[in-house]
């Protein structure tokens, strides 16, 4: 039998993570699908300092938010975790609580869901999702962005998200935040090693 912590949950820090191109690597993978699908050449992940990335295609937002579910749907189950990131979880997870926070359509959360217990299930114990806007679908607004979901939180000692507005969101809250380094932010060029090393610093587990 494995041997699980028995330090009350209350007394470890709460880390709230975003999930997609943080946990994992959802746009990098579906930037390859795209790029290959319609035959783009002159583009390169790196050069995506926009997300959504609609306008540097050429295409509507709506015809992006159609592929990126197509491409969910085909594809999300199979995404590996972001390596350097389950490295930390493994060597430092189990000195906090973890929940996950994240923006997606409600026609997709259930694949988002599994996924996090699938590979990060010895950490992670709470799903939530503010659900993205699609045509067509009931859903009642009760966040208008993750600010306002964190915010019903008891306690969230640091929030960690790869889009700006989000981080902005959260701070309004009273919330520590960390910018998860991405193309389309200004953490971008630093290494992810660096970024999880500073999170032991933010929360004093050095």
């Amino acid at each position: 039998m494995t041997e699980t912590a028995t330090t009350p949950v209350s007394e470890f820090p709460v880390i709230a993570w975003d999930i997609d191109d943080v946990l994992n690597h959802l746009t990098a993978e579906w930037f390859e699908a795209f790029c290959l699908e319609r035959s783009v050449s002159n583009l390169a992940y790196e050069d995506m300092t926009e997300n959504p990335p609609h306008r540097l295609f050429g295409i509507e937002i709506d015809e992006y938010k159609a592929s990126l579910d197509r491409f969910r749907f085909a594809q999300f189950a199979g995404l590996q975790p972001d390596s350097e990131v389950m490295r930390w979880f493994k060597e430092h997870g189990e000195k906090f609580s973890h929940i996950t926070v994240s923006a997606v359509p409600l026609k997709c959360s259930h694949l988002s869901a599994e996924w996090v217990v699938r590979n990060f299930g010895p950490w992670m114990r709470s799903y939530n999702f503010v659900p993205s806007f699609r045509p067509n679908t009931f859903c009642p607004a009760y966040d208008r962005n993750k600010g306002d979901a964190l915010e019903r939180f008891n306690r969230v000692d640091l929030f960690i998200d790869d889009a700006e507005e989000n981080i902005a969101a959260a701070s309004q809250v009273g919330i520590q935040t960390a910018l998860f380094p991405a193309p389309w932010n200004s953490n971008r060029g630093m290494p992810v090693s660096d970024f999880l090393t500073g999170l032991l610093k933010l929360l004093r587990h050095e």
